[in-house]
């Protein structure tokens, strides 16, 4: 699939969440079926996917974490893969720098910092160290609540 300035246009407008398709087509001055065709297409061929997300930062006795992962091997897609599939992990990037992979993890209080290195992390094989950053606050950050 193609995508051209009229998709990411109405990917932008999605952020808005709630945004209907016929306001999304408004502004846009586009028809409304051309808006839901595009994000049907988007969807099917998996570009797109619209979910619910929520700043973590009001979800009460929840923390948000970056782990910062150096591998001793080079298998990184592989890797990012298998630490995408962990309790917690919402997002997984293959980076540049001193760590090879960047994890965004969601704790709460039954799950924490020690829950999800020794119940998850553990379990993968080639992890030569971690860094943990807690964040205190964030900016425009939403993220898909999953625990």
């Amino acid at each position: 699939m193609k995508i051209d300035e009229t998709n990411i246009d109405i990917i932008k407008h999605l952020r808005e969440g709630r945004k209907s398709f016929k306001r999304i087509a408004d502004e846009l001055s586009i028809a409304e079926n051309t808006v839901r065709s595009r994000v049907n297409d988007m969807i099917e061929c998996g570009f797109l996917d619209i979910c619910g997300l929520v700043d973590s930062t009001h979800i009460p006795a929840h923390t948000l974490i970056f782990v910062g992962v150096k591998l001793s091997s080079m298998d990184l897609m592989n890797k990012g893969q298998e630490f995408s599939e962990l309790r917690g992990v919402v997002s997984v990037s293959v980076i540049t720098g001193r760590f090879d992979l960047l994890l965004l993890v969601l704790l709460n209080k039954d799950f924490d910092i020690l829950k999800f290195y020794t119940d998850e992390v553990s379990r993968i094989k080639d992890v030569q160290s971690v860094e943990t950053f807690v964040t205190y606050k964030n900016y425009n950050l939403r993220v898909p609540y999953i625990l």
